[in-house]
């Protein structure tokens, strides 16, 4: 995965998103997480709501997220899943199309309301 082969951009769910700049393929490294910015679970629960927006826990750590991967929008039909530190496509992803992950998938036990416009929206989510 190379950065040109992702754009941020205004995005139709919320705000800004990254989008593909050519297709992957299922089971593809779309995104490399940054995982230096790392906090230990009091300095999480230390910090307001509006602070925690670009914190994800996964395996066991909490990691302010960076650009661009602070951009990838939540959608219920979402095309990638986040494993070891990297959005990874669950299925093709052509060239264009804006790259979503499953909130659900990190643990951090956050409630949000979900803005995904998805015909398979849950409305609200735990991320």
């Amino acid at each position: 995965m190379k950065t040109d082969d992702i754009v941020v951009k205004n995005s139709a769910i919320n705000w800004k998103d990254i989008f593909a700049l050519r297709d992957f393929k299922k089971g593809e490294i779309v995104l490399r997480w940054n995982i230096s910015h790392t906090l230990s679970k009091q300095q999480f629960q230390k910090i307001s709501d509006e602070e925690k927006e670009y914190i994800t826990f996964l395996n066991g750590k909490y990691m302010i997220m960076q650009d661009p991967e602070k951009y990838v929008n939540h959608s219920c039909e979402a095309n990638t899943k986040a494993k070891d530190f990297c959005d990874v496509a669950i299925r093709d992803i052509k060239k264009g199309e804006e790259i979503t992950g499953n909130y659900s998938d990190t643990s951090s036990k956050n409630h949000m309301k979900c803005m995904c416009k998805s015909t398979k929206c849950k409305k609200n989510i735990v991320c």
